[in-house]
């Protein structure tokens, strides 16, 4: 069963499930930010919001650990694939913000990470993603 959570904060964080699956992390990044790890070092992604398919801490820390960004909600999935996920809310129409990122070992996926076209969109209408 899918859990989704609005708003995140220490009391919403201890409802997180304790099992394996995925998730889509809901990302708001308040200023341009420039990835620092080796592989994406100075790419840029432009303030706005983001979406992260995961199963795993990794890629996503890098948008949320120095401050330029924070989780706003957050989509849990247990038992599900980060990589359906990621086909279920892509625009295949659209490009990927960073190719690569957090899908280094997918063969199927060209990243794990999606920008929302528009402000104010929600997570329940996939076809404002890209």
């Amino acid at each position: 069963m899918s859990l989704f959570i609005p708003e995140i904060n220490d009391e919403t964080l201890r409802q997180l499930p304790k099992t394996a699956g995925a998730y889509v992390l809901v990302i708001e990044l308040e200023a341009d930010l420039t990835l620092q790890n080796k592989r994406f070092a100075g790419t840029i992604l432009p303030k706005g919001t983001y979406l992260y398919c995961g199963s795993a801490n990794g890629p996503g820390d890098e948008l949320t650990s120095n401050g330029a960004g924070r989780v706003v909600s957050v989509l849990v999935v247990p038992g599900g694939d980060e990589c359906e996920l990621r086909a279920r809310l892509q625009d295949q129409s659209k490009p990927v913000p960073v190719p690569g990122f957090g899908s280094s070992d997918c063969t199927l996926c060209l990243s794990h990470l999606l920008r929302l076209r528009s402000e104010g969109s929600s997570l329940s209408r996939s076809s404002n993603y890209s």
